[in-house]
């Protein structure tokens, strides 16, 4: 049986623990206002780019742009899997749904692929394992800002079109509510075009009901067009996905701090309830000497 001073130690450090990720907590909500702000302000933008550009880039030729050209998949061909997890640890399963995710699409692809690493905790995962990283990003969250995105994309856009790798994976967690995250695997390269030739429409239209009989008028020429808003358009998909990334990680922390913070309380009540018993028994005990002692004399 423990004793008293073991107990009072316990109860102390219990409560010390509590304070830090009470502080944790607060940390945790004062930055997701603001890191849910700015995907909120981000969502319209990247959702309605990616619909456009995915119905124009439908009815070109995809050689008109090399972002736009589907290469057929085989054994040997490569991917690179940009996996995006947090910097730090004490958020419940964020990291570990996202590397698992990205692990097993690694495994299950059977084909050779390389790696992008954005985030501490991923690095230090795949790291120790004998997987093929091309590069790595880590500290961006800190102060995250569209030049991250834009380094990224480059190195992505570079391995793509130079042949080094035939397809781009992106692997993140998109911040669906506080209490909710979900992992989501996005194809970036070569980028994802609507399908015209069954007349699906895009949203909501109705069969045979699409874009086949409709097409664009370019000024200027669609090669000009594609050259500039192709590789922003990887930029702000990426750039999307850091700041849900962002979200999604204080989201979830604070959600571990609060769950941490209710079972402190909890081992508080139930160690100062034993400690009470323990002390009460001692009590006793002494009582019962004296009293013994007394008798006796």
């Amino acid at each position: 049986m423990p004793s008293l001073i073991d107990l009072r130690r316990r109860v102390r450090s219990v409560k010390n623990t509590q304070q830090i990720t009470k502080a944790m907590k607060m940390v945790a909500a004062s930055k997701l206002r603001r890191a849910q702000e700015r995907i909120m302000n981000a969502r319209p933008f990247a959702t309605q780019m990616q619909r456009v550009l995915s119905s124009v880039a439908a009815r070109v030729d995809p050689s008109v742009h090399p972002l736009l050209t589907a290469r057929t998949l085989g054994p040997n061909s490569k991917t690179l899997v940009i996996i995006v997890t947090g910097e730090k640890g004490l958020c419940g399963g964020f990291n570990t749904n996202v590397i698992t995710a990205g692990a097993t699409y690694v495994v299950e692809s059977r084909t050779p692929c390389q790696l992008g690493l954005v985030g501490r905790k991923g690095r230090e995962y795949f790291g120790r394992r004998s997987f093929q990283v091309l590069f790595e990003q880590v500290g961006i969250f800190q102060k995250l800002t569209f030049e991250n995105a834009q380094t990224i994309g480059q190195i992505a856009m570079d391995a793509f079109t130079s042949g080094d790798v035939d397809r781009v994976v992106l692997v993140y967690n998109e911040f669906r509510s506080v209490i909710s995250q979900r992992v989501v695997v996005d194809q970036l390269l070569p980028i994802p075009r609507e399908d015209v030739e069954s007349g699906t429409a895009v949203e909501g239209g109705a069969p045979g009901a699409g874009f086949s009989q409709v097409d664009y008028l370019y000024e200027p020429e669609p090669q000009k067009i594609f050259n500039e808003l192709l590789p922003r358009f990887i930029e702000v998909h990426i750039f999307r996905a850091l700041l849900e990334s962002n979200a999604a990680f204080f989201a979830a922390q604070m959600t571990a701090m609060d769950t941490a913070v209710k079972n402190s309380s909890d081992m508080i009540a139930s160690l100062t309830l034993y400690m009470n018993k323990v002390r009460q028994a001692a009590i006793t005990r002494e009582i019962i000497e004296v009293v013994s002692g007394a008798e006796a004399l």
